[in-house]
């Protein structure tokens, strides 16, 4: 039997039993729809949250809500989220054959895994993957929002925002291929100093400034790793949506940050970024 990453944290994170997780993730992106720039571009990349789905769900579906004219278009995800469990040097592959959800099976691309195998950078680690839920929290969107792909997860430790940005190049490809970055901003500040580190660190992201810290954000590596190459490919980004904890699901004393940021080809300097 081929090795499978089963779910880790289905029913804390989000519903265990399909039929509820996918009426929560249809419902987050409905109400998500209204304010999606639907004529737009798909975007090449996301930052999104990655936390409960009762905390930062709804700002994740900002994001998610953005890909419906790639639904059938897409078929690799490049996913890089932080280890939150078992530290890790580098960036680590789950060593398996596909991730399972409530929804499904999602398989890993091989084709992918094989272009990264050389960098030095890239490495293994089935423990990184068995318990984190940075990656495994965006699986069911992606799930709902796309018909057909597969998955490239990288658990990101100890690396340099060029290691990242190293690993994204060889897989940047075209049209077909989504990057996701998770990762959730500023943790357990009073809710209005959290609003200012956050939307400072927001800034920053749409300014492509790539030395973001881990006190801004969980995801800081992969998140400057993007930043670096989304300035490499003149990607435009934009923020789609930013709040925290207090104004979803807890309370304002201790809170944590949630953006989600779409970044998309520039069509004008398509000439020039060859």
């Amino acid at each position: 039997m081929s090795p499978v990453r089963p779910p880790a944290v289905a029913g804390t994170f989000y519903p265990g039993q399909a039929s509820v997780l996918l009426n929560d993730v249809t419902t987050l992106l409905a109400q998500a729809r209204p304010g999606a720039n639907l004529g737009g571009p798909t975007p090449k990349a996301l930052i999104v949250p990655h936390a409960g789905y009762v905390y930062s769900g709804a700002t994740a579906a900002l994001a998610y809500g953005q890909l419906a004219s790639g639904r059938s278009s897409i078929r690799r995800v490049v996913l890089l989220g932080p280890v939150h469990r078992v530290p890790v040097r580098g960036l680590a592959l789950p060593g398996v054959d596909a991730f399972a959800t409530p929804l499904g099976r999602i398989e890993i691309d091989q084709d992918a895994v094989a272009a990264i195998a050389h960098l030095p950078q890239v490495v293994i680690s089935r423990a990184a993957h068995a318990q984190e839920h940075s990656l495994e929290v965006q699986l069911p969107f992606l799930q709902a929002v796309l018909d057909d792909f597969k998955l490239v997860p990288l658990a990101v430790g100890d690396a340099t925002p060029a290691q990242v940005a190293e690993v994204l190049e060889a897989l940047w490809g075209g049209a077909e291929t989504l990057i996701v970055i998770s990762s959730d901003l500023s943790h357990f500040l009073p809710y209005g100093a959290a609003q200012k580190v956050d939307h400072d660190t927001v800034q920053e992201m749409l300014q492509l400034n790539s030395s973001i810290t881990h006190h801004q954000a969980c995801g800081g590596t992969p998140v400057n790793g993007l930043l670096q190459a989304a300035r490499q490919h003149h990607l435009q980004p934009e923020l789609l949506g930013l709040c925290n904890s207090g104004d979803t699901a807890g309370d304002k004393s201790r809170v944590v940050g949630y953006a989600a940021l779409a970044f998309r080809q520039e069509l004008h300097n398509d000439q020039f970024s060859h």
